[in-house]
């Protein structure tokens, strides 16, 4: 498979590659999303001498030693060839490539960082001390990569060793809607907005989909077998994401049972669940939801959800059924699992539909100065909007824009819309004068001209099918 979308992400990375004098380069986020392939197509497009080293369960000696190994294949024989006499230290190392550096520029990447602090302490106090040294650093450009979110996090903190001396820090997420269905090219819309339902934006996963399967047989070989990829990857993401000290794991699976308020977290866990909360809220793998119209600060209405729709997937519909998944059952259990996904899908493909919205906003199509795009729900869940764009024309944010989305082939636009209009009158006295915007898999029938009709073949577009600017 070809790599894919990362517009934005290769050209930060080609900016700070054409610094006169660029200081490291840091780039984190979890496994799986991607981090080696970005690199790598960076470095490739670049035309980069690359040395890519990636930390393991090694001791010091030994890391080093691989790190000299690799050196040697596209470093310059002088005095020293690495493969024949190895680095003795990090200083050592840093040092040579550096002299390597004199008058063109290498690349040195450093993956899984934190498992080489692990081994070397010291190397991040030797790094600072390479960097601020006043002969410089010559053409060596310094990428330090990992999984681990918040060991790289706290490598940015105030009181860090390397705090301050990075050009670019960029974080790694998952593809956005949009940018997963280049993975899906033979598929047809819905079918692309059902695999990332239940995949999510993880690129490795996009790739286990076989576009010459059916959805069922998909599900099969993914899911429903005993050992199936996605039942270890779940299994993997808990164990290696999720610290197993406190309780992380624990409050997942109350949001995946429908306990999304901070109170019912501590009831089913028996423990105040807010320094669980944040470290999950720092991986991504959950979000805090509120009505767009509140304040974070003020609201008690907030509620927290899987953010990661592989997650959801594995801990809500798929777990149900794990039991008799690895006892052989699945693939009788694979219709009952297809039956039993509109809820989970559909939530899914509202969040797709929002952020189908805010790229609307983005390009300017909703109006000016659109500044939130999100759900809105009265006191106790009452007369829920998928979403609202909220527009602030002076120091007053307005509704300009609401809509709903339905996991269902087509919906008759009309009826939804007298359906809106009645909710919006929680949020303005003028519901005639809003936007409103429908949504379906396939169509939106029995509508009003004025009404925004989305479909998956809008949210999921192939770059090829979009039209030409005029």
């Amino acid at each position: 498979m070809g790599f894919n979308n990362r517009v934005r992400e290769l050209s930060l990375l080609r900016e700070w590659w054409e610094s006169p004098t660029p200081r490291p380069a840091l780039i984190w986020g979890r496994r799986r999303v991607g981090k080696t392939a970005l690199i790598t197509e960076f470095a490739a497009r670049a035309g980069a001498r690359t040395i890519y080293h990636i930390g393991g369960t090694r001791s010091a000696t030994a890391e080093l030693a691989a790190l000299s190994q690799r050196a040697a294949a596209v470093t310059v024989a002088g005095r020293r060839n690495p493969a024949e006499r190895p680095f003795q230290t990090w200083d050592d190392a840093l040092e040579h490539l550096a002299r390597q550096a004199a008058t063109e520029p290498l690349l040195l990447v450093l993956d899984e960082f934190p498992e080489l602090v692990h081994s070397s302490p010291e190397l991040p106090g030797v790094l600072r001390a390479f960097l601020d040294h006043p002969d410089g650093v010559a053409q060596l450009r310094i990428l330090l990569c990992g999984s681990a979110v918040r060991a790289m996090g706290a490598m940015q903190e105030h009181r860090a060793p390397l705090y301050g001396r990075f050009d670019l820090s960029m974080q790694l997420h998952p593809f956005r809607p949009h940018e997963a269905a280049e993975f899906l090219p033979d598929l047809g819309p819905s079918d692309r907005a059902f695999a990332y339902g239940i995949l999510g934006g993880t690129p490795l996963y996009l790739g286990w989909w076989r576009q010459d399967l059916s959805i069922a047989e998909n599900v099969l070989q993914l899911a429903c077998r005993p050992g199936a990829r996605l039942l270890s990857e779940g299994e993997l993401v808990l164990s290696t994401e999720v610290d197993p000290g406190e309780y992380p794991a624990a409050v997942l699976e109350a949001i995946a049972t429908g306990k999304t308020r901070h109170h019912e977290i501590a009831d089913v866990i028996g423990t105040d669940p807010s320094r669980s909360l944040r470290q999950l809220l720092q991986l991504r793998l959950v979000e805090q939801v509120l009505p767009v119209t509140e304040s974070q600060r003020r609201t008690r209405r907030k509620i927290y959800r899987i953010a990661d729709p592989f997650l959801r997937f594995y801990l809500g519909p798929l777990q149900r059924y794990r039991t008799e998944i690895e006892r052989g059952l699945g693939p009788d259990i694979v219709g009952p699992l297809l039956d039993s996904l509109a809820e989970h899908l559909g939530s899914v493909y509202e969040e797709a539909f929002r952020d189908h919205l805010r790229r609307l906003a983005v390009d300017g199509e909703l109006g000016p100065r659109v500044v939130a795009v999100g759900p809105w729900w009265r006191e106790g869940g009452q007369d829920e909007i998928d979403a609202v764009v909220l527009s602030e024309p002076e120091r007053t944010r307005v509704p300009v824009l609401v809509g709903e989305a339905k996991w269902t082939r087509r919906v008759d636009g009309r009826r939804i819309q007298a359906r809106l209009a009645a909710k919006a009158l929680n949020l303005t006295d003028t519901p005639d004068e809003l936007t409103y915007a429908i949504c379906a898999r396939e169509e939106v029938i029995s509508h009003d001209p004025k009404i925004r009709a989305i479909t998956a073949a809008d949210i999921f577009q192939l770059p090829a099918d979009k039209p030409a600017t005029q």
